[in-house]
C-alpha cells in the first residue's frame, strides 16, 4: 500500500518560506535607493472660532503636548484605531508622558523594527507650530506620531504607519488632517473631566461630531456632518543640497488654512415648575416659571429663547386668602 505522504526537499521547503516571509511582508519593504530627509511641521489648529465649545482658556488653557515621533516598519504600531491602547499609550494620553513609549521603542529599536524616534516641545496655545527633521532609510518607511489634546482625560492627535516609500520612490511631500482620538481608558466626556478610569479599557476611537452622542461631550457639534481638523501635519522631503528648514522658521507653505467658524447653538436646562398665583384667579393673577442657560452661542449660532414664562392662574392653583 502506498502512503499518501508527499515528500517535500530540503532546499524547497526553505524556499517556500522565504516566500511566504515576502508574501507577508510585502509593501513594508521599501525599494528605494538609500535614506530620505523629511521636514515635519505640525499645526494647532484648535482656536475658539473652530471649537468654541467648552473651550479651555485657563488652569490650563488649550495647548498641545510634545509630539513624539517613530520611524518603523509593518511588525511595530505607535498605536491603532480600533485597538487598545498599551500602557505606554495611556501614559501617554492620560499624563502626556513618554517614558513607557520610548522604553516601547528603543525595545523594538534592538529587533530592527524600529529606526529612529523624534520629539518636538509642546505648543502653550491651541494654535501654533512645532517640528522637526526626519531621516527615513528604506527598512523603516513608515512614520507614526502622536500629540496629546492639553487639557483632556485621554485624547489626543495622530498619525499611524504613513507610508512615505510608494513605488520604489520616496514621496515628496503629504499633508494630513488630524482628528481628535479617544485612548480609551479614561471615561471623562469634557476637557477639564476629572479623572475617571474605563474599567475595563476600550478600544481607541475616532471623536466625531456626534459620537460619543451626548450633549455634555466637548466635541458634540450636532449641526457639523464632521468636525474641522484639529491639527494638521505637512511632510516635506529635503534635497542634500537644499538648505535645512529651522525650527523656528516655517516656510510660508506650512501656514494654516482658513476654517469657517463653528457655530456653537444656545442650550438651556429644564424649566422649573410653576410657582404659586399670589392673588386671587378673579383679580388677573399669574404664575411663573424660569429656566437658565447651560450654553451661550458663538459664532452665529442659535440664539437662546425666553428664559422666564407666566400665564394666567386657574382657581385650582389659586392661593386662598382667609
Amino acid at each position: 500500500m502506498m502512503s499518501s505522504e508527499v515528500f517535500v526537499p530540503g532546499w524547497l521547503q526553505q524556499l517556500l518560506v522565504v516566500l511566504l516571509r515576502f508574501a507577508l511582508t510585502n509593501g513594508a519593504e521599501c525599494s528605494a535607493r538609500g535614506p530620505a530627509s523629511y521636514i515635519l511641521v505640525f499645526t494647532g489648529h484648535w482656536s475658539p472660532q473652530t471649537f468654541p465649545k467648552q473651550y479651555p482658556l485657563f488652569r490650563p488653557p488649550a495647548q498641545w503636548s510634545k509630539l513624539m515621533a517613530v520611524t518603523h516598519n509593518e511588525q511595530y504600531r505607535l498605536w491603532q484605531e480600533g485597538a487598545p491602547a498599551s500602557d505606554g499609550m495611556k501614559s501617554f494620553a492620560e499624563q502626556g508622558l513618554t517614558v513607557d513609549l520610548v522604553k516601547d521603542a528603543k525595545e523594538a529599536r534592538k529587533r530592527r523594527v524600529v529606526g529612529s524616534m523624534y520629539r518636538t516641545a509642546g505648543i502653550p496655545s491651541g494654535f501654533g507650530h512645532s517640528s522637526t527633521e526626519l531621516l527615513l532609510t528604506p527598512r523603516s518607511p513608515l512614520l507614526s506620531l502622536i500629540v496629546k489634546v492639553i487639557p483632556s482625560p485621554d485624547w489626543f492627535v495622530g498619525v499611524d504607519s504613513l507610508n512615505l516609500c510608494e513605488g520604489g520612490q520616496w514621496k515628496q511631500e503629504v499633508t494630513f488632517d488630524l482628528h481628535p482620538f479617544d485612548a480609551g481608558t479614561d471615561s471623562g466626556f469634557t476637557f477639564s473631566s476629572p479623572n475617571f478610569p474605563t474599567i475595563p479599557p476600550e478600544n481607541i476611537t475616532m471623536i466625531t461630531s456626534q459620537k460619543p452622542n451626548h450633549p455634555a461631550n466637548s466635541f458634540y457639534y450636532p449641526r457639523l456632518t464632521e468636525l474641522p481638523p484639529l491639527a494638521t501635519i505637512w511632510v516635506k522631503r529635503q534635497g542634500r543640497t537644499q538648505n535645512r528648514v529651522s525650527n523656528h522658521i516655517l516656510p510660508d507653505t506650512t501656514k494654516p488654512h482658513r476654517f469657517s467658524e463653528t457655530p456653537l447653538d444656545c442650550e438651556v436646562s429644564m424649566w422649573s415648575s410653576w410657582g404659586l398665583c399670589l392673588r386671587p384667579c378673579s383679580r388677573g393673577g399669574l404664575r411663573h416659571r424660569t429656566r437658565y442657560i447651560l450654553l451661550k452661542p458663538a459664532n452665529s449660532g442659535t440664539p437662546c429663547p425666553e428664559l422666564e414664562e407666566q400665564e394666567e392662574c386657574t382657581p385650582h392653583n389659586c392661593l386662598a386668602y382667609q
